[in-house]
């Protein structure tokens, strides 16, 4: 799109912004992508014009469309969303931030988890800073940043704010290898709160970590739904093959939810029993949604299969170093 059309575009999707009456074209949202400059300071000073209303609709939109389309990059919205006077519009900025890997943000973030007035704002904060964590368990942030930020949710979870909050926070420590995070996850899971024993399920998932097989495991049999989805998405996130089995009986799960974790997971975990069950499942269903999904789930599949794989025939290919060859020098040969 030319440089001047693209600028029109924004200047009609702001002043309709404006107007409670005028209706925002759902087209020229693209324009407020990757604000930067100028165009970035004029939308900063018309923020506060724009009536609430407008904004919360705004950020959700804005949510809806980043999800539809990877390429769209809103972030500077979202980031002066968190700053927003109505708690609504500084969740829902949060929010959309989800998968935001600017680490200037995480300062903000902080900010907004241990000051905010808002529970959910707080609570939102937590999940959000999950995606960092994550970056400093693999080496893409500071080392001294990640330790800062992995010291403030272990705070926050041992600290007195509401459960909504500590369990969010534990969600989002869960990436981190330190050795506190099992004896977290196991205490969560031990709680009577039943919003602690899910998220420790969601925690397990997390952590990759297989100490937690036997309990995810025994939790997929749970009658409780929500337990019960926790424990589904879990067992793919672990790529536990001992799942294989119950997960198959959850494809046909009266609870929808719970039918589209297990037909992920089944995706996540791979191999040739998951491979077939979900096949048997496409060639049967007659929901266009539900088939591309399972069209999704499939390519993981295959996905993670050429993986596994590939790494056995590394493992094959490996230069056998008891041979009486010079182990470096079968090696070069093979090189050769």
């Amino acid at each position: 799109m030319p440089a001047s059309k693209n600028v029109s575009r924004f200047e009609e999707v702001l002043r309709a912004l404006k107007s409670a009456d005028t209706a925002v074209p759902t087209a020229g949202l693209y324009s407020l992508s990757d604000l930067s400059g100028q165009p970035l300071d004029t939308f900063e000073r018309a923020w506060p014009d724009i009536p609430l209303q407008r904004r919360q609709g705004l950020i959700e939109d804005l949510i809806e469309l980043a999800e539809a389309n990877y390429e769209v990059d809103f972030t500077e919205i979202f980031r002066l969303a968190m700053d927003d006077e109505d708690a609504e519009v500084r969740r829902a900025g949060i929010n959309g931030l989800w998968e935001a890997e600017d680490e200037t943000l995480m300062g903000p973030l902080v900010e907004r988890l241990n000051f905010d007035p808002d529970l959910e704002v707080r609570a939102a904060a937590a999940s959000t800073l999950g995606r960092f964590v994550y970056m400093g368990e693999v080496d893409e942030i500071q080392a001294g940043q990640a330790q800062r930020l992995e010291a403030t949710l272990l705070a926050v979870i041992n600290g007195p704010d509401q459960a909504e909050v500590r369990r969010r926070a534990l969600e989002a420590l869960a990436f981190s290898s330190r050795d506190e995070v099992p004896d977290l996850i196991q205490a969560a899971y031990e709680s009577p709160d039943q919003r602690f024993r899910v998220s420790a399920l969601f925690a397990m998932g997390r952590s990759a970590d297989d100490r937690w097989a036997d309990a995810v495991l025994a939790e997929i049999e749970n009658t409780d739904n929500e337990l019960r989805f926790e424990a589904v998405r879990s067992a793919g996130e672990l790529e536990l093959e001992r799942a294989v089995k119950p997960l198959k009986k959850l494809i046909k799960d009266p609870d929808l939810q719970i039918r589209e974790a297990a037909i992920w997971s089944l995706g996540q975990i791979g191999g040739q029993e998951a491979r077939k069950a979900l096949e048997t499942l496409l060639e049967r269903t007659r929901d266009d949604t539900e088939r591309d999904f399972i069209e999704e789930a499939l390519e993981n599949a295959a996905f993670h299969d050429d993986v596994a794989d590939f790494a056995l025939f590394e493992l094959d290919e490996m230069p056998d170093f008891d041979a009486e060859l010079d182990p470096k020098k079968k090696l070069d040969d093979r090189l050769n």
